[in-house]
């Protein structure tokens, strides 16, 4: 699949169908195949999903037709993309939406981390299922505790994870999450993989603890307040962050999963390589996650932990040490301050 981003006032989907037709006269010469593509007027982006030999062979067919070669190719397997681009159908290749539209591209992806210390978790995760399928999203990942789904319209992913905030409040009190509603494009200008700036954006927001919060980025309202929709949205229970808030989570995500096994890594360390002073850093932490960095790295350390235990195959000792934590018995002792019970008991809970 490719990316081929227009430098032009005068771009419209008339002129890609025409540049499309021309694709489909030549591509049998390079043993390509066209097989859809999506069109944004407003972003003067398009993507065009296609089978061939190699890249360079999709590339050129693109070059000898027409000249608009794409910014990125990158592979995408058969699973991947009627996961995430299943939904919709088109008109002659073109991609349309399920009510007749020109489709973008763009999808809305909600990634929620839940991690229930109470013997209700399959329930609770069932629910969860069920609000992700009546809201029209398609699960993409599934693991023990963390799901992530895809949404065409971004009105529908908004939706979705305001009825999740609904079954965790009201189901127990000894449930620990967050979420994060990000969208974005199947293909980047830069990367090798679908969706991976999206995914590194909403991974790197729910991987900063379990602070009960919804964060909501402004491009997926700006798509919601496109959709012709008639929900009442509750925007008002997210965070929401704007492109710098985003990158800056991102950064700050990648500086503390770097170095969060170092018991040595502290506050101060962050401060320094985040390359803000100490009140700018702790003010912008503060008002993303909640939390002091002090309490953010620790917090990280303690999720990390959790998703260790999950797996089963090491001792608490071990974990916590893993975990960036200086002794089993401070470990121990940070866990049950935090989440009620010692590490012990958690895994008991999951069986």
């Amino acid at each position: 699949m490719d990316i081929h981003t227009v430098d032009t006032d005068e771009f419209s989907a008339e002129d890609v169908v025409k540049a499309h037709m021309e694709d489909l006269a030549i591509q049998d010469r390079f043993g390509v195949k066209q097989l859809k593509y999506w069109v944004n007027e407003q972003a003067k982006t398009i993507f065009c999903l296609m089978e061939g030999p190699d890249k360079e062979a999709c590339n050129q067919v693109h070059l000898q037709s027409h000249g608009n070669t794409a910014c990125n190719i990158i592979e995408v397997a058969d699973n991947e993309y009627n996961l995430f681009m299943g939904q919709g159908t088109d008109v002659d290749d073109l991609a349309t939406t399920t009510s007749g539209e020109l489709d973008p591209g763009y999808r809305t992806i909600l990634l929620a981390n839940i991690v229930c210390f109470v013997k209700e978790d399959h329930d609770i995760m069932k629910l969860v299922k069920v609000a992700i399928k009546d809201h029209n999203g398609v699960i993409v990942r599934d693991p023990n505790y963390q799901t992530m789904a895809t949404f065409m319209y971004a009105n529908d992913a908004i939706s979705c994870a305001t009825s999740i905030k609904e079954i965790l409040n009201s189901k127990a009190d000894n449930i620990e999450f967050n979420l994060a509603v990000v969208s974005g494009r199947p293909v980047d200008e830069h990367g090798d993989s679908f969706f991976e700036e999206t995914i590194l954006k909403v991974n790197g927001l729910c991987a900063l603890g379990l602070n009960r919060k919804l964060y909501l980025g402004k491009e997926t309202i700006a798509l919601s307040d496109k959709e012709l929709s008639d929900q009442n949205l509750q925007r008002n229970i997210f965070d929401i962050l704007d492109h710098d808030d985003i990158i800056f989570s991102m950064n700050l995500f990648n500086i503390v999963n770097s170095n969060f096994t170092d018991t040595d890594f502290t506050s101060k360390k962050l401060f320094t390589t985040l390359g803000y002073s100490k009140s700018q850093s702790s003010r912008k932490i503060k008002s993303l996650t909640g939390m002091s960095p002090n309490q953010l790295i620790q917090e990280f350390r303690l999720l990390r932990s959790l998703i260790a235990m999950l797996k089963k195959n090491k001792t608490i000792a071990e974990i916590g040490y893993e975990s960036g934590f200086n002794s089993p018995t401070y470990f121990t002792r940070i866990f049950k301050k935090r989440f009620g019970i010692p590490p012990t008991d958690f895994p008991t809970l999951r069986l």
